[in-house]
């Protein structure tokens, strides 16, 4: 057995689709209406179909509960955080913050209140670092990394 996708549901397939586009630039791979696969790898189901899928009923579906997220990594991450400021519209969970290991997130709601977590690309962190000046033992402990976990993004780029 394999995983295959993770499968969100959302109550208006056009506007989640042009959500995830518009934001992270995903595209939709196949798409039978109700149910559409985006680049990525994820997929979207009406809330209506699903509810038929899983016997219940429209009260049973309750959008934001907060214990989720999508994660994505983006190399670019200061144009992306410029792309979201141009942007109108954008419910944020929390702006942009810096973790105690250095990398830089934000995290969102798409349009039925899934939090969407973008991360710095811990590889371009650990870049920001070493060019910032830091030695590549510096860098391990100001990441709190194994040296050689710091040495492996390195002989990435």
């Amino acid at each position: 057995m394999k995983f295959s996708n993770p499968l969100i549901v959302v109550s208006d397939m056009e506007k989640a689709k042009r959500f995830y586009y518009e934001l992270l630039g995903l595209e939709v791979i196949v798409d039978f209406g109700a149910n559409v696969t985006l680049s990525g790898g994820i997929a979207l189901q009406t809330k209506d179909t699903w509810l038929t899928f899983i016997n219940k009923q429209d009260s049973e579906i309750i959008f934001g509960g907060n214990v989720t997220e999508l994660y994505f990594e983006e190399d670019d991450f200061d144009g992306f955080i410029q792309k979201m400021n141009d942007m109108p519209d954008i419910n944020y969970v929390h702006p942009m913050v810096e973790h105690s290991w250095g990398q830089r997130v934000v995290r969102v709601y798409d349009p039925d209140k899934h939090i969407i977590e973008v991360g710095e690309n811990m590889i371009m962190v650990v870049r920001r670092f070493i060019n910032s000046g830091l030695s590549v033992e510096e860098t391990a402990i100001r990441m709190d990394a194994p040296v050689d976990y710091v040495k492996s993004c390195l002989s990435t780029l």
